[in-house]
Parts: C-alpha cells; structure tokens; sequence
C-alpha cells in the first residue's frame, strides 16, 4: 500500500513539471525583451525545440533546469529512491543535450546554455549581461 501512495504522490508531483515557460526562462525573457531583444520561442523547426530562437543573430539560448540536466551546483541533488532509473535519465538528459547543441551547431546556430541557478538574485545581473554580449557576438 505505501508504494502505491508514494507512486501516485510521485506521479502527481512529475505532472507538474513543465518542459517550457518555466520561472527561469520567463525571467530571462522578460529581461531580455526588455533590451529590446525578439525571439521565437521552441523553435519545433530546430532540433530539441530550442527555448529561445534568435533570428537575427544566429543563436539559441537554452535554458536548463539544474536537477534535470545536471549541472553540478547545490540543485544537482540524487533521488533516493529508485536510483538507477533516476541515473538512466538523467545519463540520457544529457546525452540528448549534447546531441542536440551539435546538431544545432552543424546548422550554423551558435549555442549557449542558461543555467536555473545562474538566475537567482545574486547571479541574474550579471548573467543577462553575458547573454547580452554572447547574442551581439561580443563572445561564445
């Protein structure tokens, strides 16, 4: 009985998680329309439906979430429970994630990944200004 309510609590949870318009890339949108940037959103034209789609400037930002793809700061944290499917996925996450920066690389796109926690207060500033200068091609 304990695995069929900690089954659906589990399921009830993952329900909630979005794929897009998360509070990370929202924040990072509305910044950086604000600097007068436009974008497509989830390009399904492009391989992996990048988050944000730069005409202009030949670019991709994708915006990772730190548990999903594993980026290795304090939100990088292991599940308890089921470890070694949570290992396979999260394995393939990022195999997929370096399929497809490549796939888009060999497009002619350049490519940057936004981390979750490179948004926080402290951070956000600071990051913004980096996707600033990488879209205008100050940087790579």
């Amino acid at each position: 009985m304990a695995d069929i309510v900690s089954i659906e609590v589990r399921s009830r949870m993952m329900s909630g998680i979005r794929a897009g318009n998360t509070r990370p890339e929202m924040l990072l949108r509305r910044a950086l329309h604000a600097l007068g940037f436009r974008y497509r959103l989830h390009a399904k034209d492009l391989p992996g439906k990048p988050d944000l789609v730069f005409p202009k400037y030949r670019a991709v930002l994708q915006v990772h979430g730190c548990f999903w793809h594993r980026h290795g700061c304090n939100r990088t944290t292991n599940p308890s429970s089921n470890s070694t499917f949570w290992q396979e996925k999260f394995r393939r996450n990022i195999e997929r994630d370096l399929e497809v920066e490549e796939r888009l690389r060999s497009l002619g796109w350049r490519v940057a990944v936004v981390w979750e926690c490179d948004l926080d207060k402290k951070r956000q500033a600071r990051t913004i200004e980096r996707v600033n200068h990488f879209l205008k091609g100050d940087c790579d």
